[in-house]
C-alpha cells in the first residue's frame, strides 16, 4: 500500500537579547546554576512580569524574514502545566493571537523548489533545566524565563529530506536577521516534529506522534526516517497508531515513547493578567523591515548577476551573513579580480575555518589584509601556491602579506638563468624519467614541473618553468 508523510515542525529559537522575556536577569550561556534568576523567573507569588521590548523587536524581524502577516495587537496567555523546572506551574506564552502568523519560507530539495506554510510564530519563555543522574535530579532555573521564538510550520513537509532542507532554511534567514545564533550545541535551536501517514490521495490525516529530544538537523532526519517505517510496518500489520510524545534514542537510533500526547485543550490556556496586549504600530514594522539585510535567497540571486557566478557558487558564498559580507567588503578593496576573490574565500577562508574549527563571524584574516596577498597573486609577483602558504603564516602571526614575503623572500622566480640551472640539474638526476619522457610518455612533464616547484618551494614561474623543461628535455619520439 502507498501512503503519504505528512510533517509538521515546531521550531524553538532562543533569542540574542541580553537580557530574559520578563525580567532582567542575564541570559549569558554557560553560568553556574541557578545564578542568573529573580523572584520574576523563579515564580515566587507577587512577583510581576515585565516585557522585554528585544523580544518583541526580534519576533517582528522573524515575521518579516518568513514572509508573515504581523498583527499589530497580539495577547500573551498562560499556558497551564507542570513540570519540575517550570516553577511558576504555566507558561507565559501566545496562543489565540500569535503576533506573527500565515508565513512561509521558500525550501530547495533535490534540485526543485519549494513553498512551505507558517502557521505561526509566537513569543515565549523558556522553562528550567533538569539535569539527571543516577544520584537524582537536579534543577537549574538560569534557562527559565529567556525569550524563544516558536515557530509552527504547516503540515506541508513530505519527507525526512524536506524537513532537513525547511530547518537548514529557517536557520539562515534567522541568523541574517541577527536575532539567534541557531547553535543546537548551546539550545538556541530546538525542534520538535509532529508526523503522521496516510494512505496515498486520501483528504483525512492518520493519527500523529511528536518526536522531541532532536538536537541536530541529521538527528531530525533519521528520528523521521525510522517513525516512518514504524508507522507504515504497523499500519500495513493491521496494527493503529496511538498518539503519543516520542523521545529519539540517538545511541540506539529508535525513538520509544515518553507520555500520551497532549492537545491544547489540556493546557488550559487563558489570557496573561499581569501583561497588557502587544501594541506596535505600522511605521515600527517599516522602520524594522527597512533595518534588516537582504535575505539570502535574494543576496545568492545578485551575486549571481552582478559578480556572475554559478548558482552553487553563489549559494556557497551567502550561507552565512558574515561570509557573504565578508567577500563583498574583499571586492570592494580588490575590484580588479572577482573571480579569484570569489576562489579564496571560497576555497582559502572556509578551509581555515574548518580547520580551526571557527564560526563563519570569526574569520581570523581581515578583508584588507587578504586583498594585499591577493594583489601579490594577481600580478603574478608570488604563485598561488606561495599565497596559501602565506595567508597560513598571516593567520599563524598577524603579520601581513608584504613582511612575510620579504622576510622569507617569496617572491615569485622568474629568473630564466636560475631556473635552468635547477632544471638541468633535476634532469640529470632523473634519467629513467628523462628517457621515458623521450620515449612519448609526455605525461611525465607534470612528474618535472613538480620536481622544480618542489625544489623551488613552490615559487617558480609555472609558464617559463613549462617552458623550459620542454626545451631541455629535447625531442619526443612519436610511436
Amino acid at each position: 500500500m502507498k501512503w503519504d508523510v505528512v510533517i509538521g515542525l515546531e521550531v524553538h529559537v532562543q533569542l540574542n537579547t541580553k537580557t530574559k522575556a520578563f525580567c532582567a536577569c542575564s541570559t549569558q550561556y554557560g553560568a553556574e546554576p541557578n545564578t542568573q534568576v529573580c523572584p520574576v523567573c523563579l515564580g515566587y507569588p507577587g512577583a510581576l512580569p515585565v516585557l522585554n521590548e528585544e523580544l518583541v523587536r526580534s519576533a517582528v524581524a522573524a515575521g518579516i524574514a518568513t514572509h508573515s502577516k504581523i498583527r499589530t495587537k497580539s495577547q500573551f496567555s498562560r499556558k497551564n502545566y507542570f513540570y519540575p523546572d517550570l516553577p511558576k506551574g504555566y507558561q507565559i506564552s501566545q496562543y489565540d493571537d500569535p503576533i506573527c502568523y500565515d508565513g512561509y519560507v521558500e525550501i530547495e530539495n533535490e534540485g526543485k523548489k519549494k513553498k512551505i506554510g507558517l502557521i505561526r510564530i509566537h513569543m515565549e519563555e523558556d522553562s528550567g533545566k533538569s539535569l539527571h543522574s543516577e544520584s537524582g535530579t537536579l534543577i537549574d532555573l538560569n534557562r527559565s524565563g529567556v525569550p524563544l521564538l516558536e515557530i509552527v510550520s504547516q503540515p506541508e513537509i513530505h519527507s525526512p529530506q524536506e524537513a532537513y532542507a525547511y530547518l537548514t532554511t529557517i536557520k539562515q534567514r534567522l541568523r541574517y536577521t541577527g536575532i539567534s545564533n541557531c547553535n543546537m550545541e548551546e539550545g538556541s535551536l530546538r525542534c520538535d516534529a509532529n508526523i503522521s501517514l496516510k494512505p496515498a490521495g486520501s483528504p483525512a490525516f492518520g493519527t500523529r506522534t511528536e518526536l522531541k529530544n532532536l538536537n541536530s538537523f541529521r538527528n531530525v532526519e533519521r528520528a523521521l526516517t525510522f517513525e516512518i517505517n514504524r508507522q507504515k510496518e504497523l499500519l500495513e500489520s493491521g496494527g493503529t497508531i496511538t498518539q503519543a510524545t516520542l523521545l529519539w534514542d540517538e545511541q540506539k537510533q529508535e525513538t520509544r515513547q515518553m507520555r500520551g500526547k497532549e492537545e491544547s485543550h489540556d493546557y488550559r490556556y487563558f489570557p496573561e493578567p499581569d501583561l497588557p496586549p502587544v501594541l506596535i504600530t505600522e511605521d515600527f514594522i517599516q522602520n524594522l523591515r527597512m533595518q534588516l539585510p537582504e535575505m539570502p535567497d535574494l543576496r545568492k540571486e545578485r551575486f549571481i548577476d552582478k559578480y556572475d557566478m554559478l548558482e552553487d557558487d553563489a549559494a556557497v558564498l551567502t550561507n552565512e551573513k558574515e561570509i557573504a559580507d565578508y567577500f563583498e567588503n574583499l571586492v570592494k578593496l580588490f575590484p580588479n579580480n572577482v573571480k579569484l576573490a570569489r576562489h579564496w574565500v571560497q576555497g582559502e577562508i572556509l578551509r581555515i575555518l574548518k580547520e580551526q574549527n571557527l564560526s563563519a563571524g570569526q574569520i581570523p584574516i581581515k578583508a584588507s589584509h587578504l586583498a594585499e596577498l591577493l594583489q601579490f597573486v594577481d600580478r603574478q609577483d608570488i604563485t598561488p601556491q606561495t599565497g596559501k602558504a602565506v595567508l597560513d603564516e598571516m593567520c599563524a602571526t598577524g603579520k601581513s602579506a608584504a613582511i612575510i614575503i620579504d622576510e622569507k623572500a617569496l617572491m615569485k622566480i622568474a629568473d630564466s638563468g636560475e631556473l635552468s640551472t635547477i632544471i638541468d640539474k633535476i634532469i640529470q638526476n632523473s634519467p629513467k624519467e628523462s628517457a621515458r619522457y623521450r620515449s612519448g610518455k609526455i605525461q611525465l612533464l607534470a612528474y618535472f614541473i613538480g620536481q622544480v616547484m618542489k625544489a623551488t618551494k613552490g615559487q617558480a614561474d609555472q609558464g617559463i618553468t613549462r617552458k623550459l623543461l620542454i626545451e631541455k628535455l629535447g625531442p619526443v619520439t612519436e610511436g
